[in-house]
Order: C-alpha cells, then structure tokens, then sequence
C-alpha cells in the first residue's frame, strides 16, 4: 500500500515551449517556492540553476533537458525542463517519451510561438496529458484571450480557462481563480512568497461569473455528474470540479489554463496546485507497451513496483569522460550493483551507481522503483531508447524517434596530433546526442560533422573547444558529385607493351551507353570468343570497375552506365589477365571520354513542414533553388511539402526557412539520387 500511496503522489511532469517564453524562469520559481532551492537563479544573469552548461549560461537558453524534483503538498514532482530552440527538438522528445504530463508555457505577448507548435504536437503523438501556464501577464502588450485563441487555432487544443488575470502589464495584480471563486493577491516583499485570498473585485465579478459558466458547461460536456448539477442549477464543490477537469485532462479532452508572471514571483503556487492536482500520476497513465523479444507477440508492464523490472534509457551524458544515462522505470524495483538485461543489443550490464538528479548535482539512492526518472551510472552498451529490464522477464519497449540532421560542415583540428582526440571526442559526442553524426567522407578526406541547424553544430564546436580542448577549423563540406555519359560509344582498344622482358597483348571491344538515373552500372558479355574464358570475363569486369572508380571529368566515380563487352582480341603466349585487365580499363575510360561526358550531384528528397500562410514563400524560395514540388499534403493547419532539391542548394536553407516563415517552418532531408546539375 506504502508503494502504491508513493506512486499515486509522484507526477512526472516537463515543462515545454518556444525559446524565451520562460520555462526556466517558471521552473527556478516552483524550485524555489517548493524549497529545493534558496536563492532563484535568472537566466539573464546566467545563474538559472537548470541552465548549468557554461554554453547555456552564456547564451541565455536552455540546450540539454534538466532533471530535477521537489515536494509540493506531499507529492513529489519530477520535473524536466527542455529546451526550446528547434535545433534541440531531440531533448524535448525523448522528454516527452518518458513523462506522464507536461505544462506548456506561452508567452503572453508572443503567444502560441513555432517552437511551441512543435513540442505541442511532438506531445500529442505521445498523448501526453497537458497544462497551459500562460506567462508574462506584467509585460507590454500582453493579452491572455490572444493567446487563448491562438492555442485553439494553431494547436487544435481546447483550452479550459481556470483562471483570469487580475489587470495586466503594469497593472497586473495576481489572479482569479475561477474554481473557487476568489482572487489571489501576492506579496512582492516576500519574493512571492506569501499570497491570499481575497474577495473578487467588482470590476471583474461579471467577467469572472461568465466565464466560470463557460468552465462549467465545457466541464459538462466531459462529465455527467457535473452536467446534472450545472443544468439543474446546483452549487457544485472545488473538489468535484478538481476531479473533473482531472477526468478530462488525463483523457485528453481538455487543455485546463493557468496565467501568472514568473519573473515578477506571481502565479506559481496556484500553478504547482493544478500539477498535483490535475496531472497524473504513473498509474493514471496507460501501462507501457512492448513487445517479447523473439516473438511479434505485445505485452504491457503497469507501475508496479512489485513487477518486473523494465526502463527506457532517454538520455546519455558524458559526466567528466564516464558515461551517465538517465532511465524512467515504468516497473518493478532496481537496486544499485544489481545486473540488467539490455533487451536491443543482447547483453548484462551492472549498474554501478544509482543516482536522484537536481539539475547536474546528485544524491545517490540504493533503489529506484515504478515511475521513478533517475540516473545510472556503469551502463557501458546502453544507448539513447535501448531497454533495460530483468532477463527473466525481457521486454522491448518502442524506442525514442530519432531525426536526420539536416545541415552538415567540414571540420577539422587545428593541430595534426589532435586528430585522433577529436575522433573518439565526436564519438562521445555522438553517443550523447542522437541527432548529431560524424563522418569521415573517404573521397574528399574532410571529417563532416552533421546536426539540426547552425545553432546546434555552434554548440557542438563551443564544447569541442571548451569541455575537449580540441582547437577546431571549420568550413563548409564539399558536395561529392558523380560522372556518366550522355551518348552510346563503341570503342576498342589494344594493349600491346613489353613489360619485364615479356610481350603483353590484349584487345577489348566494349559498347558504353547511358543507363536511367539510378539504375547504377551494368555489365553485359555478348562476345562469343572462343578463348574467353570466365577468369579472363571476370578480370575484363575488375578492369571496368577500377577504372569507373575515377571518372575523366573530375576524377568523381562514373555511375549509371551500361557497359556491354563485344569482342576480345588475343595471342596465344602474350595474352594474360594482367593485358586484359589494363585493356578493358582503357577501352572504358577512352569510350567515356567520346560519350560527351557529364557531371551529376546529389539530389535530396526535402519534407518541409509549414503552416499555410507560409506555403507560398517557401515554393517560390524553394524554386530559386532549382527545387521541384513533388506533392503537398495538407493536414490541419499544416502544409507538408516534398521536394527534390540539389544538396548545393540546400546549404543554410534551415536559417533560410526560419526566415520565411518566421520561425514556424520545419524540414527534414536524405539523399534521393544522383542528376544533372543544370
């Protein structure tokens, strides 16, 4: 029962939104008022204490999701603050994954912001039940019903207003709290501190009965005890008005909506009230699904903390060069020094230590049990999305989707004996971040690092300097092109030279012609020679291949070819495989050279992502970079765009993007073919 009463008090909770619309500032207020901390750190003064990365720090924004928790009334809240700039989406998704609510802040000036449409929707995939805290009621031109709006017609959602804001800008109060009808006033004095109640004030009492009767026929439509008693007229208690908005969130029907200032300390208890309040605890959630290793057959695990064991790893950090990861237990009891099966890649693993997170200092546990989030150390295999749990009971959770990084540049040490420093630094770094890859492109040489924007690839070089010291030089990456030809040829070519004191002769006759895009190269053998054995057709072939490794334009590999062998000429003691060989390359290259050669790059296949106002910026921006539409997908507000664009042309296009449309636009690419550059 003790465990059960522990589960039905826990809420993990993230707090979600666009960049600056103040989700550290809220979430340093709910530290500070729920006494984990004693002094609230600004992220102007770079002294938030969920912004611990010397980067964040500087710049002002959140870049790795934080993990922290606190009490609140008896219940314990985990909460994850994430970032909100695009090029970090990856945090906020594999946060989502592991949490049961989340509370998402708009600014109330700026409203429903792009970044905020992104982790709105990257939460509804995952259902996960929300809150709205509308932020910034004391700043000029601050509008509540504004961003009300904006939250029904950008994100779908229907907003249950809670509470209505006591004045604004300047003149912004405290609040009014629809449920049980009484106004808030705050104490600036006490930091916010110290707040009460007091009676509505007159000016408002009309507004505030409208829009409770508004509360109370939208809670009507979810729930029929409270139908019954709004339509017979009945006065209804706080406590059954709780329990109804509760029904209707978790069930995801309904969006309740707080407003305050967090910067000005007003807003955040009420705030902290509907957390435990209304957002659920692991066991109002559905148990997680998986499936059994070795069989198509599904299985779900409940919060129990007397169940077996099973976690998701949703985040790996590099804790001075050892490997940490944070785990959310959906059941089951773990202990530290205990082995752990990881389910994806087969093996034990021990886990070392057991650690319940504040931001990026740490207090170790012996034991982590049901709806916990905490981190583990000694995980050496275990990745971002793999599954732990007890190899006598394994199970396969779905893992955390991962995105493509969409922009790439040429980096590399300043200093040659840095080199091998770097490479097992991107590794970690890579190990980290899913979204971040490296490669050492084995035409041009040049190391490539790829991420989700210039931001994030900043971040990353800003670390290598910094945390690695490893002095970078960056430049753009060359775009690898291909070569094929644009006519048939028939060539032959002879091959008659003494080498080493011994006569070599050889004579190949070859047909090159073009083949469709794609379709790679082909080899035909119509020759009827009757000495051609196969060891002399396979040598002929090994001398085409070599030779289309380096085509005659540029040197680039020569693609999309249909090579047909014809006829062979040969002398009994001259002809060997060496002569073939060096003839067939020759005929090969030579009949390129007279097939008017071209050069083809790469084209890639572009899904971008925008609101319709923005449709007709993005295609025309699209066609100034030779790009062609190949279909549009309407969904809702959200115009999906595909597209086959040349890798040249898509360099920058993510700042590009944001720029046309203002922000809100998304893209993600991969390598569709090889086509002409004209």
């Amino acid at each position: 029962m003790a465990a059960d009463q522990k589960l039905i008090k826990t809420r993990n909770i993230g707090i979600i939104a666009h960049i600056d619309a103040g989700k550290t500032t809220t979430t340093e207020r709910i530290l500070f008022y729920t006494g984990k901390v004693h002094k609230m750190g600004e992220v102007h003064d770079g002294e938030a204490t969920m912004d611990w990365m010397q980067e964040e720090r500087e710049r002002g924004i959140t870049i790795t999701s934080a993990v922290t928790s606190c009490e609140w009334h008896g219940h314990t809240i985990n909460i994850i603050d994430t970032p909100g700039h695009v090029d970090f989406t990856i945090e906020v998704e594999r946060a989502l994954r592991v949490l049961d609510g989340a509370v998402g802040v708009f600014c109330a000036v700026g409203g429903v912001e792009p970044q905020s449409e992104t982790v709105w929707h990257q939460a509804d995939r995952y259902k996960v039940p929300k809150m709205a805290f509308i932020n910034k009621m004391d700043r000029i031109g601050a509008d509540f019903f504004r961003v009300i709006d904006m939250m029904k017609n950008r994100l779908g959602a229907k907003p249950l207003i809670l509470q209505l804001p006591w004045g604004s800008e300047d003149s912004f109060k405290g609040i009014i709290d629809l449920v049980r009808m009484k106004a808030i006033l705050w104490e600036d004095e006490s930091l916010g501190a110290n707040y009460e109640d007091a009676e509505i004030p007159s000016e408002m009492e009309e507004e505030a009965l409208a829009y409770r009767d508004i509360m109370l026929e939208t809670l009507a439509d979810t729930d029929d005890d409270i139908m019954g008693k709004y339509l017979a007229e009945e006065e209804i208690d706080p406590r059954e008005l709780v329990r109804a908005i509760r029904k209707a969130t978790i069930s995801l029907l309904l969006v309740p909506t707080f407003c305050g200032t967090a910067l000005r300390n007003k807003g955040i208890q009420p705030l902290l009230d509907g957390i435990v309040d209304i957002l659920p605890s692991p066991l109002d959630v559905p148990p997680i699904k998986g499936i059994i290793p070795g069989s198509n057959e599904n299985d779900i695990r409940r919060a129990e903390p007397k169940g077996p064991f099973s976690a998701l790893a949703f985040k790996v950090m590099m804790d001075q060069g050892r490997k940490m990861t944070y785990i959310r237990v959906y059941s089951g009891t773990v202990k530290a020094g205990e082995p752990v099966y990881n389910v994806g890649k087969g093996v034990k693993e021990k886990l070392a230590r057991l650690l319940k997170m504040h931001s990026n200092k740490r207090e170790r546990i012996d034991h982590a049990v049901a709806g916990d989030i905490v981190a583990v150390m000694g995980l050496k295999l275990t990745s971002t999305g793999d599954t732990i749990c007890s190899e006598s009971d394994p199970i396969l959770l779905e893992p955390i989707q991962a995105y493509e990084p969409v922009i790439s540049m040429a980096a590399e040490p300043k200093r040659v004996q840095d080199q091998d420093k770097l490479m097992s630094t991107l590794e970690k770094l890579s190990e980290e971040d899913p979204t971040f890859r490296y490669k050492v492109d084995e035409e041009t040489g040049q190391t490539i690092i790829s991420g989700m924007g210039e931001l994030h690839l900043e971040v990353i070089m800003g670390r290598l300097q910094r945390e690695f010291l490893v002095e970078i030089n960056k430049g753009r990456p060359q775009v690898v092109y291909r070569e094929t030809v644009t006519k048939t040829v028939d060539h032959e070519e002879i091959f008659d030279r003494e080498l080493g004191g011994q006569q070599h002769y050889a004579g190949v006759k070859m047909r090159v012609e073009p083949n469709s895009r794609s379709k790679g190269n082909s080899f035909f053998n119509k020759c009827s020679h009757p000495g051609l054995i196969d060891d002399f057709v396979d040598v002929i072939r090994e001398g085409i291949e070599e030779a289309a490794s380096s085509g005659v334009l540029l040197g680039y590999p020569v693609i999309d070819t249909g090579i047909t062998l014809l006829d062979v000429s040969m002398k009994d003691s001259e002809t060997d495989t060496m002569a073939l060989k060096i003839a067939s390359g020759m005929a090969f290259q030579n009949a390129c050279r007279k097939g008017d050669p071209i050069l083809l790059e790469p084209v890639m296949e572009a899904e971008i992502l925008v609101p319709d106002e923005f449709m007709g910026e993005v295609i025309s921006d699209l066609n100034s970079r030779q790009g062609r539409v190949e279909y549009i997908d309407n969904q809702a507000m959200i115009q999906i765009i595909t597209a086959i664009v040349p890798l040249s042309k898509m360099f920058g296009y993510s700042t590009s993007l944001r720029s046309v449309s203002q922000g809100r636009g998304n893209f993600s690419m991969q390598f569709s073919h090889y086509d002409n550059i004209d």
